[in-house]
């Protein structure tokens, strides 16, 4: 099957075919008929090594071969194709300065060109789709619809003449307009190795973080002494007001803190989370009523956790209301983690949950106590891990 091209120079488009059947997922229709068994995922592959994946909301994508170049919207669909060794293809990304890419730094013999995220720090542009031309784009397409003004017609277009969307927005779960499946963290890291026929990767990551986060949930201590938790975004170094997360929204940019269990201090009041269409804040006289054990906030992840105290806490502590709440009073005032994560910020992230909550058990967040081994998650992202 070949997508109608309205490019007049070709493309490398031209070299990878696929067929997707946008929103509704419906069946390929007029392709080479899939002979192969189709996997537990939906993964179906063909006599002639041409294979397909079945995401929402794009539906099944085909592929004659393995994408080589790349685009991402956010960091999380980023860090999963870099887990899955593909940093060189890396070509655009729809954001970059919410790619944290300095975990990196950690983990020997992984880099990502931080050159490319200089050039093209915002891929959202039908012009930008084409100069680029990708071999696949992990971007949710609904997202360009309801973020950038795109249309159904334009997300037909790039797929037709440039590349198919593999990807799903999953960081969070309160878009009103987002009435289609989610997926967790590793549900979609398996489709984007299914994208890059990586499942070998996958699979080695997957045993790791389960084995990683048991460690962690056995040494938990009993529910009842876990803190009251409240999750914000307020990026400025003075904070005023605060913009409210839910820790019971399933999406992934919680998924530490539903792993460690903590309580959400929110429980029981009629807040809503943060979302395209609730932009409510609290001031401190509201998060003074709530006054959580932890406040968590987001937008400094420049910042080191030294940093961040010697600014933010230092401020809140010198606030004559904010000096009031005991999380502040207490020095529980932290940095509270990416929107987007993939599978190895997850282990980064997860770990410096566990000391900003627990220090006793862990060690304090500001010490160099590691939880994980880094050259173990450097050897499955290079090929290099022994089965």
């Amino acid at each position: 099957m070949n997508p109608k091209n309205t490019n007049t120079t070709p493309t490398r488009r031209d070299t990878i075919k696929y067929g997707a059947a946008l929103a509704t997922g419906t069946a390929l229709a007029g392709c080479s008929e899939l002979v192969g068994q189709e996997d537990s995922q939906g993964s179906q592959t063909t006599e002639d090594g041409s294979y397909s994946v079945s995401m929402e909301p794009t539906g099944t994508v085909s592929f004659e071969q393995v994408p080589e170049r790349w685009t991402a919207y956010d960091g999380g669909y980023a860090d999963m194709a870099v887990a899955l060794g593909q940093a060189d293809g890396l070509i655009g990304i729809g954001g970059a300065d919410r790619y944290y890419t300095y975990v990196y730094d950690e983990l020997p013999g992984v880099t990502v060109d931080r050159d490319v995220l200089e050039r093209y720090p915002e891929v959202r542009t039908k012009e930008e789709f084409y100069a680029l031309e990708s071999d696949v784009h992990l971007y949710d397409p609904q997202m360009l619809v309801n973020w950038f003004d795109w249309s159904d017609e334009d997300v037909d277009e790039i797929a037709s003449n440039v590349a198919p969307f593999v990807g799903n927005l999953i960081f969070r779960r309160s878009d009103k307009w987002h009435d289609y499946r989610y997926y967790t963290l590793y549900e979609a890291f398996e489709k984007v190795a299914e994208v890059f026929q990586q499942q070998e990767r996958y699979e080695a990551f997957s045993e790791l973080h389960t084995e990683f986060i048991a460690s962690i949930q056995e040494r938990l201590p009993p529910s009842d002494d876990r803190p009251d938790v409240f999750l914000t975004f307020e990026g400025t170094e003075e904070p005023e007001t605060f913009s409210p997360y839910r820790l019971d929204d399933a999406g992934t940019s919680k998924k530490q803190w539903r792993d460690l269990g903590v309580h959400d201090a929110l429980t029981g009041t009629d807040i809503d989370n943060l979302s395209t269409t609730n932009r409510g804040e609290l001031d401190y006289e509201n998060l003074l009523e709530v006054d959580p054990d932890v406040i968590l906030v987001r937008g400094h992840e420049r910042k080191s956790a030294a940093e961040f105290r010697d600014v933010v806490l230092d401020y809140m502590q010198s606030h004559p209301v904010g000096s009031e709440l005991a999380a502040v009073q207490n020095g529980r005032v932290y940095r509270g983690g990416y929107l987007n994560q993939g599978p190895i910020h997850n282990l980064f992230l997860t770990e410096r949950a566990a000391k900003q909550l627990f220090p006793e058990e862990f060690g304090d967040v500001t010490g160099d106590e590691r939880l994980f081994d880094r050259q173990e998650v450097a050897d499955i992202i290079n090929g290099e891990k022994n089965e």
